[in-house]
């Protein structure tokens, strides 16, 4: 592999050869130590060690960032990313709904659960049938700025969280579910089911998929801890951490757009067909990206 490299630069190994390689390299690291130990291995050990030495400046070698580079890395390799992940996904977006049936089952049962979750400022603005987002549009750049770092903090807690054996998302996604039900509720039976979800429409077309995904990245993360197969636990953990890692770095221009639109326009008085219309349009964009078909070499596993 690394012959292949130096002959054809990086472009020309897969996804699973790059793996592979930074792995093997770890290994390698580990086996060199050991070789320096044994007198007799000398040979061995320089012959390794220009190996060690070939793959370092190969896997550590300086890439120019661009923004071009960016904008390729989102359209070509994030939906190759999200479609190896996407048993990850479904796990969090599973939670994220059966959190929020038990929201919503439980508000319309139990008034008093609905009181305790949502707190009672919240609830007398639902009960004077106020959204509670209408202070949002006079400072819309400041709270668009706060709502941005806001939904960045709960998505990258979630990912993070994973390092808990994956009990992070796992509560993350849950409780996020609950939440949504319980408000969901809530609205319907105050008959603010129309303001709620014209609010909600055009900035969670994007914000609750980037939840979720941040989730999956989470969950990635958590299998990597608990099930490092025939992996050294440790070269699970590096492996996992980099897939989690690559997962929620699409996550952060997909909240930049949402807040922005939850900060000016979700709150604002436009028509409802037009923010149900924009909601619309921007999640069949985001589906349309994220399970695009892909050549063989970018898509493989």
């Amino acid at each position: 592999m690394l012959a292949q490299a130096d002959s054809g630069g990086l472009r020309g190994l897969t996804h699973t050869e790059l793996a592979e390689t930074a792995l093997l390299y770890r290994q390698v690291a580990s086996d060199l130590s050991a070789l320096r130990q044994d007198s007799t291995a000398r040979a061995y050990t320089e012959h390794v060690n220009q190996l060690l030495a070939r793959a370092h400046h190969i896997i550590y070698s300086n890439r120019r960032t661009s923004f071009v580079n960016l904008l390729r890395y989102m359209r070509d390799e994030y939906p190759a990313v999200f479609q190896r992940n996407i048993r990850y996904v479904l796990v969090s977006l599973v939670v994220t709904l059966a959190g929020s049936l038990l929201g919503t089952v439980l508000t319309i049962a139990r008034p008093q659960f609905m009181r305790q979750m949502l707190g009672p400022a919240m609830l007398a603005t639902i009960e004077r049938h106020e959204m509670w987002t209408k202070s949002v549009v006079a400072i819309a750049p400041a709270a668009s700025s706060w709502i941005m770092t806001h939904n960045l903090s709960v998505c990258f807690v979630a990912f993070a969280g994973g390092v808990i054996f994956g009990l992070g998302p796992l509560y993350a996604m849950f409780f996020n579910g609950l939440l949504l039900g319980v408000i969901g509720a809530a609205c319907q039976q105050h008959g603010m089911s129309l303001d709620l979800w014209s609010f909600v429409a055009p900035h969670g077309s994007l914000e609750l998929p980037s939840i979720i995904l941040s989730g999956a990245a989470g969950f990635r993360l958590g299998e990597g801890m608990l099930f490092p197969r025939f992996y050294r636990w440790r070269d699970s953990v590096a492996l996992a951490g980099v897939e989690a890692s690559r997962l929620i770095a699409g996550v952060i221009p997909l909240l930049v757009i949402a807040g922005t639109l939850e900060g000016f326009f979700s709150p604002s008085t436009a028509p409802v067909w037009l923010k149900f219309s924009v909601g619309g349009m921007l999640f069949t964009l985001l589906v349309l990206w994220l399970f695009r078909p892909l050549p063989d070499k970018v898509a493989a596993p």
